[in-house]
């Protein structure tokens, strides 16, 4: 058991978990604040790693993060544009997005299936440079991961993020108050997008590489995070919700790396991914049903020795 839990595998965790907790925070932004299920979050992820990957190799690694968000919000911006201007369903705009950016994708990166950066320079070594050791990685993506949160968490609380937050609770009173629901929607799905391809970019020059399908699954792995993090922190300020989103994130990285120390075969991580984010889904529902049934005889126990202490006398 010993064995299962060493520094390298805590070390690694953190390291994904907080690469992966901005594509988490994006969802958070979509999904939770906004209801709306962007399902381009895939197509956008690789697009910020294909563009950040490429900006890497012509030596501008600092320039790759703000390419592949500034990627990210085009991809946004469309997105939004399709459901807000064109009248196409929000379901149906991420798929529609997400299937043209992997022609895209690919077209980025010289219409090649992967590109390596072993040959470059990233922030990771430049990092590496500067602080030296072994947790200099962790350092430079806790940093980063850190000030976004905060920055999105002061955004949230502006009078232009309330307005985005109200669209999501209720778009008609947002109508009826004056505010246009489709620019609060374009710039929540922008900054969400902005997270996602920043995240991308981030993990091309942690693993110095990019490929085609490295997106893919990456709303079940950020949706497994944000419902994690919900879990465990549950409602609060702006500032909590943030951070249990991150938390969530380097748990459910936590509980994938376990599973590989474990010789779970690689061809059912999927599956892995599947259970995870299915018993976070129903552990809020199993927890409120659990109390509920505790509740339940709790409270004929106390009517039966009422009713016994009746006959009694």
């Amino acid at each position: 058991m010993g064995s299962i839990f060493t520094v390298s595998i805590l070390q690694s965790a953190l390291e994904l978990g907080c690469i992966y907790a901005l594509v988490a925070l994006a969802l958070f932004i979509s999904f939770t604040i906004l209801n709306i299920a962007d399902l381009s979050t895939d197509g956008c992820f690789t697009l910020g790693c294909a563009v950040c990957a490429m900006v890497t190799m012509a030596g501008h690694p600092v320039l790759g993060l703000l390419a592949a968000a500034a990627a990210g919000i085009c991809s946004g911006f469309v997105t939004a544009f399709l459901q807000t201007r064109m009248g196409v369903e929000s379901i149906l705009a991420g798929i529609i997005v997400n299937t043209g950016l992997y022609t895209i994708n690919i077209a980025v990166m010289g219409f090649a299936s992967n590109v390596n950066l072993f040959s470059c320079n990233t922030i990771f070594t430049i990092a590496r440079e500067k602080l030296g050791g072994t947790w200099y990685k962790l350092a430079v993506i806790l940093i980063i991961v850190l000030v976004i949160g905060a920055l999105v968490a002061l955004f949230l609380n502006t009078k232009l993020g309330l307005s985005i937050r109200a669209t999501g609770d209720n778009v008609d009173m947002v109508r009826a108050s004056s505010i246009n629901p489709a620019f609060t929607i374009t710039v929540g799905l922008c900054v969400a997008n902005a997270l996602t391809g920043l995240s991308g970019g981030i993990l091309a020059q942690y693993q110095r590489s990019c490929d085609i399908n490295l997106g893919t699954g990456m709303v079940t792995i950020a949706l497994a995070s944000l419902i994690i993090g919900e879990t465990l922190i549950g409602k609060g300020s702006m500032f909590k919700r943030i951070i249990g989103v991150i938390l969530g994130s380097c748990l459910y990285r936590f509980i994938v790396a376990v599973a590989l120390r474990l010789n779970v075969p690689a061809e059912s991580l999927k599956l892995v991914s599947a259970v995870i984010v299915a018993v976070a889904i129903a552990f809020p529902y199993l927890k409120k049903k659990a109390i509920f049934e505790k509740n339940k005889r709790k409270i004929m126990a106390e009517r039966r020795k009422t009713a016994s202490g009746r006959e009694e006398k």
